[in-house]
């Protein structure tokens, strides 16, 4: 009896196994295209892929816990996927230094990662997110590990790395804190180089922030935040890219319970020693949405730039937030911006409590007003005087400046290298609202 029941296993794996492999076809580069029809375990993902892999958009993929892509192995998902984290498991995908992401997505079909629970019973946090790590410089001494629980080193020497494409992607519903302080967000980019493609990519309702960059290079254009959690855009540990067209809009029912809610929160590191490269991001065309009311949740600055960091930030919309427009904290990072060393220019302010705050002696926020409106920007008194169509509109914001809006003229450019395109508006849109066909905005839990 336990000869045959042996045998009897072995023969339904050997079946199985057949099955499977039946199932999966090549494409023009060899690689696996894992879509059998039949069998619902194919579409689950989990551990480490072994093999370059493509994931097709007549099925419906599963992130099963942590899943890696490993050096030498490259991660294809066609235009029109739906990837959904597992809540049991917190699915979560993280392609390592060395393996490529290939999510190309279209206006007609973006890919979606989103919950893995039905509309109307999503929360954030139910799964894990997008996580990035290349081979781009850092400013940290030792080898970095991501952060999140994912524990996989990033950063190098190689600022060009290519760690592949992200266009017109999704992610919904994400982000695991594993340990207090050690989050996953819906997009984290670690040590990620300037060959990195990434572009028309949303973040909503996130548990923590929507885009973290620890170190890099990668330059971003067409960046959503959507009612995150923490802060929108988060910048540390050396990142030097380029951002340009990026729009965040807040929930005024959400924040982080725990922390403070930025628009853009840098720190060169913690505790704000003058390791190199300076975390340095440069920035335009940059609109940034707070809640525009009173609100028990834990709402702060549109701009946070503390710890030593430096920064280009021109041509952009920062409106609606409590406490301040712009904050500088601590005399290292405020004698940046009074050195010239940091830049803010051609820039829209406006914020309920304070326009410009300063947390430093040498540089008071008085100063730092003379300064500001001196070079280009714009104070206003309220969220209205900037003239956006739609802006605090949950299920169907509309970003574009309204005729008469300040927002349509006064950008500059001078100094700004080829990447960033010319426009003669501030902030994220001009008259074309390139939001249209693959973003989405909803309630919470849809």
């Amino acid at each position: 009896m336990r000869f045959t029941k042996r045998w009897g296993r072995l023969v339904i794996m050997a079946l199985a196994v057949t099955s499977v492999i039946a199932g999966c076809s090549k494409n023009d580069d060899n690689d696996d295209i894992i879509a059998p029809p039949t069998d619902p375990s194919s579409a689950v993902l989990s551990g480490t892929l072994n093999a370059n892999t493509t994931l097709t958009s007549d099925k419906t993929w599963t992130l099963s816990g942590y899943v890696y892509v490993p050096a030498g192995v490259t991660l294809t998902i066609q235009p029109g996927t739906t990837i959904v984290g597992d809540v049991q498991t917190k699915g979560a995908l993280c392609v390592e230094r060395g393996g490529k992401i290939m999510a190309d997505g279209t206006a007609t079909q973006p890919i979606v990662f989103t919950s893995g629970n039905p509309a109307g019973s999503r929360a954030p946090g139910d799964w894990g997110g997008v996580c990035i790590l290349g081979k781009a410089r850092t400013n940290r001494s030792a080898t970095p590990l991501i952060e999140g629980g994912l524990d996989r080193p990033y950063g190098g020497t190689d600022d060009d790395d290519n760690s592949g494409i992200l266009r017109y992607v999704r992610v919904e519903y994400a982000g695991v804190s594993a340990f207090p302080n050690s989050e996953i967000n819906s997009f984290t980019f670690g040590g990620v180089g300037r060959g990195t493609i990434i572009e028309n990519v949303q973040s909503s309702y996130g548990n923590d922030d929507a885009f973290e960059f620890f170190g890099g290079t990668v330059n971003c254009k067409n960046l959503v935040s959507f009612a995150t959690a923490d802060d929108d855009y988060d910048f540390d540990f050396g990142y030097t890219g380029k951002v340009q067209f990026a729009v965040a809009l807040r929930d005024p029912a959400f924040a982080d319970p725990g922390d403070e809610s930025n628009g853009v929160e840098c720190d060169n590191d913690n505790p704000a020693t003058a390791s190199a490269p300076f975390t340095r991001p440069e920035i335009s065309n940059m609109t940034l949405i707070g809640p525009n009311a009173a609100s028990s949740m834990r709402f702060n600055f549109g701009n946070r730039w503390r710890r030593n960091s430096r920064f280009v930030f021109r041509n952009s919309v920062i409106m609606g937030w409590p406490k301040a427009g712009l904050s500088l904290e601590s005399d290292s990072t405020a004698n940046g911006y009074r050195r010239d060393t940091s830049v803010f220019r051609n820039n829209i302010v406006q914020a309920l409590a304070e326009p410009f705050k300063s947390n430093s002696t040498m540089f008071t926020a008085e100063q730092m007003e003379t300064k500001a409106l001196a070079e280009g920007n714009v104070k206003l008194t309220n969220a209205t005087d900037v003239m956006l169509t739609a802006p605090l509109t949950l299920t169907a914001p509309n970003f574009v400046p309204a005729a008469g809006s300040p927002a349509l003229a006064g950008a500059d450019f001078t100094g700004l290298d080829a990447f960033f395109t010319t426009t003669t508006y501030k902030g994220a849109f001009g008259t074309t609202n390139w939001l249209s066909g693959w973003t989405r905005f909803f309630a919470k839990g849809q």
